[in-house]
């Protein structure tokens, strides 16, 4: 029995929302393991995600990409402990250094203290800093990208290649997208450098591409557009 509703987006590849401030969770599984794109906030979450990877791919999580700093996509990261993580090297400075501002971001969306702490004090320090990797899975190569400041300025997005006739390129977002509300802004978003960014994204996934953003249904190649407008007029006010 797993514990979320797993979308299928393409051949072994799945997204599951988390109830919690509907973040997305990436999942794309492979003949030499199983990589997680984000990872929720707690560890109770993380948990039931981990049974769930073993339910799905039959095996463990052996890899997790981390998009981007924000305490709902990283503070589960710390039950993987034997997953490789992928993030930028800023968000590796972030985990190790700003500790007290995950908690209190998380505090302010709501999230249980105790559950918080938990979290927090079972992060490591991910492995793998990068801009640009591509991690083998056996019969598939995933491709992780930086394509621009935006959401952040340390934002990664994770290419899956199809591997089946019929299917699409199914392209994580992070909250360079969103779907389920207007694109979030705070101190470490660059408004001016984001439209530019989705451009490099569309060229990443291509015109037929699935779309999967941070928090929301899954979109397209238009709406990636429609957003990018949205950005453009709000950068211009």
């Amino acid at each position: 029995m797993v514990h979320f509703d797993w979308e299928r987006l393409a051949d072994s590849v799945y997204r599951c929302r988390l109830a919690f401030c509907d973040v997305t969770v990436g999942l794309v599984c492979g003949r030499a393991g199983a990589l997680l794109v984000d990872s929720g906030t707690t560890l109770i979450e993380t948990a039931a995600i981990e049974a769930d990877v073993r339910e799905i791919a039959d095996c463990a999580v052996t890899h997790v990409v981390l998009t981007h700093k924000h305490f709902d996509h990283v503070l589960g990261s710390g039950r993987f402990r034997h997953a490789e993580i992928y993030c930028a090297p800023e968000v590796v400075d972030y985990l190790t250094s700003a500790t007290d501002h995950l908690r209190q971001h998380a505090l302010s969306y709501g999230a249980d203290a105790a559950e918080i702490d938990r979290a927090i004090a079972a992060l490591r320090r991910p492995q793998h800093a990068v801009s640009d990797a591509v991690i083998d899975l056996g019969d598939r190569a995933v491709t992780v990208a930086h394509p621009g400041h935006g959401h952040t300025r340390s934002d990664l997005v994770v290419a899956v290649p199809p591997i089946r006739a019929g299917d699409q390129v199914v392209l994580f977002t992070g909250d360079l997208v969103e779907e389920s509300a207007d694109p979030y802004l705070d101190d470490d978003s660059d408004l001016m450098a984001w439209p530019a960014t989705l451009d490099r994204l569309l060229q990443i996934g291509g015109p037929d591409a699935v779309y999967v953003p941070g928090h929301g249904q899954v979109v397209d190649a238009a709406f990636i557009r429609r957003q990018r407008e949205w950005l453009r007029e709000r950068a211009a006010c």
